[in-house]
């Protein structure tokens, strides 16, 4: 994971930073607001994996949760910070590798786990570490939305398949349900959203 660890805080560095400012995932929205055909989860705390500047954890704190933000890139941290500050929100931004979440002192028991574009940059070993550490932070009952790139669909991404995403999460979650993510990406790249329920 180091080699993906320097490229991004490169980017950071130079500003070349395109996955910040999308849109949010409309399947967090449904969640967190709530549709027609489904309330809004009541709020708790709420994880978000590789927050970046921290888009997602602003949203989410701005409705009621209680949010901590972990990412491995100490500039992106900063720039959520000052984001936070801005829009009035308070949030524990943490630097932590999301494939060692259980040293990192961020607690557990988390109902709500959000990952907006992280699994689906990391290498199979990674893969498999981030399921084991996710699992283990989860709350009995808690909800697991992951929005992610499927394979081919943007340069320097590797994407993740369907078939790999129910492999991976089914020894301890239940797949509620997926589908595309198109508000995710404004350049159009072919995304998905899943969305899980972890087992007691």
């Amino acid at each position: 994971m180091a080699s993906k660890q320097t490229l991004f805080r490169i980017f950071y560095r130079i500003g070349f930073t395109p996955w910040d400012g999308h849109p949010l995932a409309q399947r967090l929205r449904d969640l967190v607001e709530g549709t027609n055909d489904t309330p809004a989860l009541p709020a708790g705390s709420a994880l978000d994996l590789g927050c970046g500047t921290g888009d997602a954890s602003i949203y989410l704190a701005r409705h009621g949760w209680k949010v901590t933000g972990v990412d491995f890139v100490t500039t992106a941290l900063e720039k959520a910070r000052d984001k936070a500050r801005a829009a009035g929100v308070s949030i524990n931004f943490v630097r932590a590798d999301v494939t060692e979440l259980s040293h990192a002192g961020i607690g557990a028991d988390f109902p709500l786990i959000v990952d907006n574009g992280c699994l689906h940059n990391m290498s199979d070993d990674d893969r498999e570490a981030y399921v084991r550490e996710v699992s283990a932070l989860a709350a009995a009952d808690a909800r697991l939305l992951v929005v992610a790139f499927v394979p081919g669909g943007r340069f320097g991404v590797w994407g993740i398949e369907p078939a790999e995403m129910e492999r991976r999460f089914a020894a301890t979650w239940t797949m509620l349900s997926a589908g595309d993510e198109r508000e995710l990406d404004r350049e159009k790249t072919p995304a998905r959203y899943y969305l899980f329920r972890r087992r007691a």
